[in-house]
Formats: C-alpha cells, sequence, structure tokens
C-alpha cells in the first residue's frame, strides 16, 4: 500500500509544487491513517488544513478506500 499512496501523492504534488509547496509521506498506520508532512509553502499556510482535507485526503481515499484519514504530522 506504501508503493500506492507514494504514488498517489505524485499525482498531487504538481498542483502543492506550483504554489512553492511539497508533500512527504511519512507513515502509514495498521489502521488506515497516511501521515503526511506539509513542507514548503504548504507548511506553514492558512489554506494547509483545507488542502490536506479536500485535496490530499479525498483523492487518496477515493482511489484507495481502504484510507481511513489523512493527517499532518
Amino acid at each position: 500500500m506504501e508503493e500506492k499512496v507514494r504514488a498517489l501523492l505524485d499525482d498531487v504534488r504538481p498542483a502543492l509544487q506550483a504554489d512553492g509547496g511539497d508533500v512527504e509521506l511519512v507513515e502509514i498506520t495498521d489502521d488506515g491513517i497516511v501521515r503526511v508532512a506539509l513542507t514548503g509553502a504548504c507548511g506553514n499556510c492558512p489554506m494547509s488544513q483545507m488542502t490536506l482535507k479536500l485535496g490530499i485526503e479525498k483523492y487518496l481515499k477515493q482511489k484507495l478506500p481502504e484510507i481511513v484519514e489523512v493527517v499532518a504530522v
């Protein structure tokens, strides 16, 4: 599953990088929680939670239903 998540993050990465940010996979827990680190401009952006939940999490859960939640660490 880690390879699939990494590939999906690569799909959303260009949009983040266009705004000076990025996302890194930290870990995937056994209970389906994906932990990521938002870096660059995304790390301190006031809209980062919206990007995380309505962008990254929605996309990952759509492609991999076994994902329960995506959280930033």
